[in-house]
């Protein structure tokens, strides 16, 4: 059956075709993310659900949505869902960071220009038929210094044509590396350092707890005395009543907003006051950039639902749709170790210790280990998945690491999963065929080489005779096939396992005629999702 697509907001016919000319069964109801209890009404009926600014994505939508796979949002700013409560669902959360960077940046530019002539209040003055020109004296950009707080994807574009206008640039960014600053033209600096050097200071970093009141009234008052302020990014980075103070003494000598820490802002601090420009969030308000997002959500979300490709995710792993060919048996892999060791294991566990070893080492390991860790999980959360996974462990306090090596042995490639508990540590290992099937190749240390399949049962035991022939005729006694059969030994007469695929679920009757010979230590029936 094909999946199914909700679109909740208003997006271009041409995103809609492509979700169309993909296979996917789509429907564009570009009003109904207004009506919270009728998008809670149907949203169960979907498996993926495309929206921009007006749908609210809450956690009582969430519960209702039953088969949500992916929430995909047609531009940057996600503050309208509910990402935690997604996370938990098991929903995938995208946005569209690349379709309207040129359009924000350009309207910081804008902005800048604005402020720095007063455009809007010359206009309004000559539309009122005044000609006031004396009291509209301006400041030039060209040799002026721009502060850039946060030098990413939108803030490097206003860098470059911040420098096109032969303005200084300084940019403050965390993860700004020096040769990378070195090559965009600008000087990386401290935050403290950027307030005391700009003429004007325009902020390009996301809404979060460490950019949240980034501009305080403690650093406001840290800027140079006739800076001049942009904000074309999120709301609540700027302490707005203390930049209205500093507007009003004269400390700062404009500003020019398009976000606000309340939207939509029908009152504000800065409303009113002179030389500050404001404009209704319209930083993406072009219909390029209108048309690029929504043709990138529709594209993002159909790789998604169709191939597993994951594109700009906010809570899962970016899997590109040639990596996801590659590694899908290493994902199940992954998976059926996280769920063998799940399975096995029934105290609460402290730790979970992933070893990549060859080629697999190589690849998208932060993909592999939600595997992993989706596996493990399952045993207490069926629904839990790549997803939802994480967050579960983080809650548990479970600490989770990763070790990569080169090749170490006979395979080119393998994955061991070590869990640690308050009274024991328990591995397992497998790898990847080249006809695409998962294998273990190793329990307890111990050597094997077992198909995974849909039903299999596990033993250990001494290493005496009489194992085969008691597993063989008790399975088929009861009328149990056995698929395949393998076993495998620390040592002569030491400690020996042995893993059978079975073709049906083992009844608990016979799990117990097999506890009851006394010649088996631990008997456990596993259950695989093989298809």
């Amino acid at each position: 059956m094909a999946p199914k697509v909700l679109i909740s907001d208003k997006l271009s016919d041409a995103a809609v075709q492509i979700f169309k000319d993909r296979g996917i069964d789509v429907d564009f109801q570009p009003d109904v993310g207004k009506d919270k209890e009728k998008l809670a009404e149907i949203i169960g009926n979907y498996d993926g659900l495309a929206i921009r600014s007006a749908t609210k994505v809450t956690e009582k939508i969430l519960a209702a949505a039953d088969n949500l796979k992916v929430i995909g949002r047609a531009g940057i700013g996600t503050d309208n869902i509910d990402k935690e409560a997604a996370s938990k669902k098991g929903v995938i959360v995208m946005n569209t960071p690349f379709g309207n960077m040129i359009t924000t940046a350009e309207h910081a530019i804008a902005m800048m220009f604005a402020v720095a002539r007063q455009i809007p209040e010359a206009s309004a003055s000559t539309h009122a038929g005044k000609w006031e020109k004396s009291k509209f004296m301006g400041v030039e950009l060209t040799s002026k210094t721009l502060g850039v707080i946060g030098a990413g994807n939108i803030g490097g574009i206003v860098c470059d044509r911040a420098r096109g206008l032969k303005m200084k640039v300084v940019a403050y960014d965390p993860f700004l590396g020096e040769e990378k600053a070195e090559k965009m033209g600008v000087e990386k600096v401290e935050l403290d350092e950027l307030l005391n050097r700009a003429d004007f200071i325009t902020l390009h970093v996301p809404f979060t707890e460490a950019t949240a009141n980034i501009l305080s009234r403690e650093n406001l008052e840290k800027t140079k005395k006739g800076v001049r302020i942009i904000n074309c990014a999120r709301g609540g980075l700027v302490d707005e009543e203390a930049l209205a103070d500093l507007l009003k003494s004269g400390h700062v000598a404009g500003a020019a907003f398009d976000v606000f820490a309340k939207e939509p802002a029908t009152e504000n601090p800065l409303f009113n006051l002179p030389n500050v420009v404001c404009t209704p969030h319209l930083g993406a308000a072009t219909s390029e950039a209108q048309e690029n997002v929504a043709l990138q959500v529709a594209e993002q979300m159909s790789d998604y639902l169709l191939t597993g490709a994951v594109s700009n995710a906010l809570n899962m792993p970016s899997v590109t749709a040639e990596e996801a060919k590659v590694m899908g048996p290493w994902v199940k892999l992954a998976g059926h170790l996280g769920a063998f060791i799940g399975q096995m294991t029934d105290e609460p566990i402290k730790a979970i210790n992933i070893l990549y070893d060859g080629t697999v080492a190589e690849m998208n390991l932060d993909a592999l280990n939600c595997g992993v860790v989706a596996g493990i999980m399952k045993r207490a959360n069926p629904d839990v998945n790549m997803v939802s996974a994480p967050v579960v462990a983080r809650e548990k306090g479970i600490q989770i690491s990763t070790t990569n090596q080169d090749k170490s042995g006979v395979f080119d490639g393998y994955v061991k999963v070590t869990v640690v508990t308050e009274k024991r540590e328990r591995s397992v290992a497998g790898t990847v065929f080249s006809d695409g099937k998962p294998r273990f190749i190793q329990i307890k240390g111990i050597n094997i080489d077992a198909e995974v399949g849909a039903h299999m049962v596990y033993t250990t035991n001494e290493d005496v005779p009489g194992i085969i022939g008691a597993l063989g005729q008790t399975m088929g006694e009861n009328g149990v096939n056995i698929a395949n059969f393998t076993l495998g030994r620390s040592e002569a007469k030491g400690e020996a396992i042995a893993l059978l695929y079975v073709d049906d679920v083992v009844p608990a009757s016979v799990i117990d005629k097999l506890q009851g010979t006394g010649l088996f230590t631990q008997v456990k029936p596993l259950a695989f999702e093989v298809a």
